[in-house]
């Protein structure tokens, strides 16, 4: 089982999404727009979008209106992606024959992801069972205290357990599917997507699902310049002392304000940035991986592939003759 957030072969492209009575459509929106709409610059291997009902009858919507699915649980046993968009309620239960699809689809192989109260699905199947989840954060108590043999982290955006994805409410189902396109065609793709759909083109899963209390005005704007600076700086060193200094703040301060506004340290903020950059000069250009772990700010190319190694389970090379538009130059790793 690969590890979050690595990159795995590529899967099959028939994702199906789940629909029930009381479906909620912001949810099942979500990946419909992501998964369902036509991509001419994807070419042929871009998703095939399907629906599936439990009984393959029309379902009612949560407003109301009603909606025809294209196939029952059958279906299922083709789709190299399940999306489960939410549920009818917490308290409703998951039916036995959908329990033993979904069970069935993950043996063979098949990606299964959960959208908010839809991780109360998956959970149902037990295959969450010793493995990390989250879900919206105001099912949390519920959900910790029927399923206390998941490790449930409902401060986080998203989880990748690498065939079984989850996610918090809503918007956050968004970004994990623009995770998994990241995932299956690189960030150029995943960009290209975000920016049809208006919306920021990566949040990292272990973002908060929200900020408990709102930054006062005069800190945010003090802290909003210093994440401009960094990323226009990647490929300087930074120290914490350094960055408070910057914005006159102690360390401690720093440190509080920070995780308050991105909901990480500023090492790991400065981690995923590099990398998502290391990733950008992949696929666009032809440095050598030297340079890139130079411009990325990663310094050399053994701490390049270490971080491509621990984050995406691959090394650069490999990323690049998947994800790249050009070939590098030079075959050094």
């Amino acid at each position: 089982m690969p590890r979050s957030d690595q990159i795995p072969p590529k899967p099959d492209r028939r994702v199906a999404v789940l629909v029930y009575d009381g479906l909620c459509l912001f949810e099942f929106s979500s990946a419909a727009e992501v998964f369902g709409l036509e991509r001419p610059e994807a070419g042929k291997d871009w998703y095939r979008f399907g629906t599936v009902s439990t009984n393959g009858k029309s379902v009612r919507t949560q407003y109301g209106g009603r909606l025809e699915p294209d196939a029952g649980l059958g279906a299922l046993r083709r789709a190299g992606t399940i999306v489960i968009p939410g549920w009818s309620g917490i308290d409703v239960p998951v039916p036995q024959e959908l329990v033993g699809a979904l069970r069935a689809a993950h043996r063979r192989g098949a990606r299964l992801l959960s959208i908010c109260s839809g991780a109360f699905v998956l959970a149902a199947t037990g295959l969450l069972d010793g493995r990390r989840a989250t879900t919206h954060w105001r099912y949390a108590e519920v959900f910790r205290r029927r399923h206390p043999q998941i490790a449930l982290d409902p401060d986080v955006l998203y989880v990748d357990n690498g065939q079984l994805l989850t996610s918090a409410g809503s918007a956050a189902g968004l970004d994990l599917c623009l995770h998994l396109v990241r995932r299956d065609f690189g960030s150029a793709m995943a960009n290209a997507v975000a920016r049809r759909l208006v919306i920021a083109p990566h949040r990292e899963g272990g973002q908060a699902q929200f900020v408990p209390q709102p930054v006062a005005q005069q800190k945010k704007d003090a802290l909003s310049p210093l994440l401009d600076r960094l990323r226009r700086t990647l490929d300087r060193p930074h120290t914490v002392a350094g960055l408070a200094a910057s914005v006159a703040m102690s360390e401690r301060s720093l440190l509080r304000r920070f995780h308050a506004a991105t909901g990480t340290s500023p090492a790991a903020w400065l981690t995923e940035a590099r990398l998502q950059h290391a990733r950008d000069l992949l696929e666009r250009t032809a440095l050598s991986v030297e340079q890139v772990a130079e411009r990325s700010g990663f310094g050399t190319a053994m701490t390049l592939r270490h971080h491509f190694r621990r984050k995406l389970g691959t090394s650069p090379l490999a990323y690049r003759r998947r994800f790249g538009a050009r070939a590098p130059k030079r075959r050094k790793s």
